[in-house]
């Protein structure tokens, strides 16, 4: 049984393909078209499905998209007829696009080569809490979506039930939902736009300057959201416009509340500066951090709520708000939740994956056979094709075969002070860069952080690298528990680090805190051989890690793009698959 996957037309459009209930290839289109959070549909990464396994379009049984369109244009229709005639810009716009969207089977049939009985389409809840829970080790488990919105709903608690032995059946159904436009994620993409940051973009960068912030905005939050015990939220719509703009989140009175006015786009925000710009960055990070501190509390309670409803104590979080990695340690240290999966890609990219795996397991009632235990389905190059690549670009580099010699070489580098551009067989699913599309460095220079924001990613001073550390070793450096929890893998919690550790590795100490990445043998055996062999000549467990890209662009996916980004930055070396070149 052969089933894709799509996800299409808002952002971060996506293609994933099962065989036989088995992921063979994910890939957000962005690593094709080079265009950041591509909501296009996916046609480039359609085809680097197919090719993957071998297939050509007509041999898929089944392609699902993630969502209903009829349902979505419903509430689009509802919200811009309560609105009229303010929503005039969004009706047009509805009908300028809205077409494509109810086309989406015509489109895929014109692009897959199926019939349409072949093209299902799945509500877009269930396709995240899907993507989560079927991807998980879990037999049964609770699940909690948070997002912006999907058809109307915009968070829902639901349970799943798998059968791992066949002759079962696999369950998963939402129980209870929040309905549009009451919406965790919307504020927090409000407050992002206010911040002078891009929406569906930037919401990871207030979450980094939060850090620099104490929340004396908090009773201004309180005012315009509040959620209760049971987990519901509501919002005072007073002070928001997305449910009547499309290009506006937020109305001028929340700036009236907050007593300061909207941050301008473009604008550095440096909340460690001096004199007047340091000082208004610094109460944009107030705002950040009281943001934060309320969506912290909301998804707590979310969670409590999800875990009273099904009696689980297994959690599996899926949306975008599932990025969030602070709440998601908050989750697992206040929210009764013994055990924690999140997808790598738990936003929409991540919903053609859960579409996939909600029909071939409860439309078709196959049974599981497969846990994601790694984030790497993209696309590879050989080292046979970058030898080539190199060689016709008469680029100088040193080859090593034996992947022992070049962990040991990489490590040198690293311990050695250099920044490392480090690209390594199939990139990653999802937007974490989790070793084998990433910026290494070593993490104890003082001056790393600066360096790298300044001369490499040429991006905001405030924003914090994460600590790729061995599995084996995340007990000794990280305070509270929770290493061993399935999200680490995947660099989707920030947690506490241990004081000495954090005194030890400042690059990748964010205010005592770090986005933390457990690296084993199994899941990534060169990756872990780099940091073992730096243990070796440093005696820390750990690099520090970033994506491989420049600001403003997707992570780098073929040889040409890392040596592009080799070419436009201040990277000491690059590495590519067993080749080694040096800036020098």
């Amino acid at each position: 049984m052969i089933i894709l996957g799509v996800s299409a037309f808002f952002h971060d459009s996506a293609a994933a393909l099962l065989v036989d209930g088995q992921l063979v290839a994910a890939a957000e289109e962005e690593r094709f078209s080079r265009y950041k959070h591509d909501s296009r549909f996916p046609v480039h990464a359609i085809r680097f499905c197919l090719e993957s396994a071998g297939l050509r379009p007509g041999d898929v049984d089944h392609v699902v998209f993630y969502e209903k369109p009829r349902i979505k244009a419903e509430r689009a229709i509802t919200t811009i007829l309560a609105g009229a005639p303010a929503t005039y810009g969004p009706f047009r716009r509805f009908l300028a696009h809205g077409g494509q969207r109810q086309a989406v089977r015509d489109l895929i049939c014109a692009t897959v080569g199926v019939r349409p009985h072949q093209v299902l389409f799945v509500e877009h809840h269930l396709s995240h809490a899907a993507s989560s829970f079927f991807a998980s080790p879990f037999a049964s488990a609770a699940t909690l979506t948070i997002d912006g919105v999907g058809e109307w709903a915009t968070t829902s608690i639901g349970v799943g039930y798998a059968d791992w032995r066949g002759g079962g059946t696999n369950r998963l159904q939402l129980l209870q939902t929040l309905h549009f436009p009451h919406s965790l994620g919307m504020l927090y993409s409000a407050f992002t736009e206010f911040l002078g940051f891009q929406v569906n973009e930037g919401e990871y960068k207030v979450m980094g300057l939060a850090a620099y912030g104490t929340p004396r905005h908090r009773a201004e939050i309180d005012r315009v959201a509040r959620c209760y015990d049971d987990g519901s939220l509501w919002l005072d719509m007073r002070y928001f416009r997305y449910h009547r703009s499309t290009r506006h989140g937020f109305h001028p009175r929340l700036a009236e509340l907050l007593g300061v006015p909207p941050c301008r786009p473009g604008v550095e925000l440096d909340p460690t500066a001096a004199g007047p710009a340091g000082e208004l960055a610094r109460r944009y990070a107030d705002i950040a951090a009281s943001l934060q501190q309320f969506t912290e509390d909301a998804v707590v309670a979310m969670a409590r709520r999800a875990v009273a409803v099904t009696g689980q104590r297994r959690l599996c979080l899926a949306g975008g708000v599932a990025l969030n990695g602070v709440a998601n340690y908050q989750v697992l240290q206040r929210a009764g939740v013994e055990e924690l999966y999140i997808s790598p890609a738990p936003g929409d990219s991540g919903g053609a994956l859960g579409a996939a795996l909600y029909a071939h397991h409860v439309l078709l009632g196959r049974p599981r056979t497969w846990v994601m235990e790694h984030a790497y389905w993209g696309a590879r190059s050989t080292p046979g094709q970058v030898v080539d690549i190199l060689d016709r670009a008469g680029i100088a580099y040193t080859r090593h075969d034996d992947p022992a010699e070049l962990s040991q070489a990489v490590a040198d580098l690293l311990a050695d002070g250099a920044v490392v551009g480090w690209f390594q067989d199939r990139f990653e699913w999802g937007p974490r860069a989790l070793g084998n599309r990433s910026i290494l460095a070593d993490p104890r220079g003082p001056g790393v952080k600066d360096l790298i924001n300044k001369k490499v990613k040429f991006r905001e001073p405030f924003r914090p690298f994460a600590p790729a550390m061995l599995a084996d070793r995340a007990p000794e450096y990280v305070d509270g528990g929770g290493t061993e929890q399935w999200p680490t893998r995947f660099m989707l919690m920030v947690m506490p680090l241990a004081a000495q550790f954090g005194a030890t590795a400042p690059a990748v100490n964010h205010f005592g805190t770090g986005r933390v990445q457990t690296v084993t043998a199994t899941s990534n055996p060169l990756f872990h051989a780099v940091i073992d062999r730096f243990q070796d000549r440093t005696g820390l467990g750990c690099v520090l890690n970033t994506s491989f890209n420049l600001r403003g662009e997707p992570i780098v996916a073929t040889p040409q793009e890392a040596l592009s980004t080799f070419d436009r930055s201040e990277l000491d070396a690059l590495v590519m698959e067993n080749c080694v070149i040096s800036r020098s």
